[in-house]
């Protein structure tokens, strides 16, 4: 099961609405549906919060580090606790996946995410488990730093938004250790939307069809 969420971002209000927050914005998002209030724990130097549920307790985190030295706290909370990597769940922000996608994997490559690198350093391994939420990318890789530090545009942070309500449908599997289902349901494609019916011709919106009339034969009225 995982017995750690850890949600990456920077610390201050001038960063809390940008595309580099996701993780804080899922995590926040786990924390009213577990009724849970997350607090400052100078020890780990993050906000965090410890839910006691049936299958043992669970411990919600928040690295106020900033996001390089995401590692200093996860790894902190995680051998206090002993709590193994694979029990350990990142979520963080994806410049590979569109605004609207997300993605859970286990272990792999940190592709160049800095705070994914120092928790790796600080783990001493690469196996834990992300959540990968799409903030897109701005095409060029001189413009990525600017790019993640800056609020999404409204329709991105919609869609990132329901990327998130998605996602946390899958909270329970995850913190049963049920993490083929997990996977399934994180990675389910959102239900398209319903063209609009076409009406048939000569037919307004909301009005009867006009049905002819049909006179017998030889009737001239």
């Amino acid at each position: 099961m995982i017995r750690l969420f850890v949600g990456l971002g920077n610390p201050g209000t001038e960063y809390e609405a940008t595309r580099h927050n996701a993780g804080f914005w899922w995590l926040a998002a786990l924390a009213d549906k577990l009724g849970a209030r997350l607090v400052p724990e100078r020890a780990y130097q993050a906000l965090a919060a410890r839910v006691n549920l049936p299958a043992g307790p669970v411990w919600l985190l928040e690295p106020m580090t900033y996001m390089n030295r995401s590692g200093v706290s996860v790894a902190g909370l995680a051998r206090f606790f002993k709590i193994e990597p694979a029990q350990i769940l990142v979520v963080h922000d994806e410049l590979d996946l569109q605004p609207g996608e997300a993605k859970l994997k286990d272990g792999g490559s940190v592709a160049g995410h800095n705070g994914l690198k120092d928790i790796q350093a600080m783990l001493g391994t690469t196996g834990f488990w992300r959540l990968r939420l799409g903030i897109g990318h701005p095409g060029v890789k001189a413009e990525v730093v600017n790019y993640v530090l800056r609020k999404p545009s409204p329709d991105h942070r919609e869609a990132i938004g329901k990327a998130i309500e998605r996602s946390l449908t899958a909270s329970d599997a995850l913190i049963a250790g049920d993490m083929a289902r997990a996977v399934a349901l994180v990675h389910a494609k959102p239900p398209r939307s319903k063209p609009p019916r076409t009406p048939a011709p000569g037919v307004q919106d909301g009005a009867e069809p006009i049905t002819p009339t049909i006179r017998p034969k030889g009737d001239s009225t």
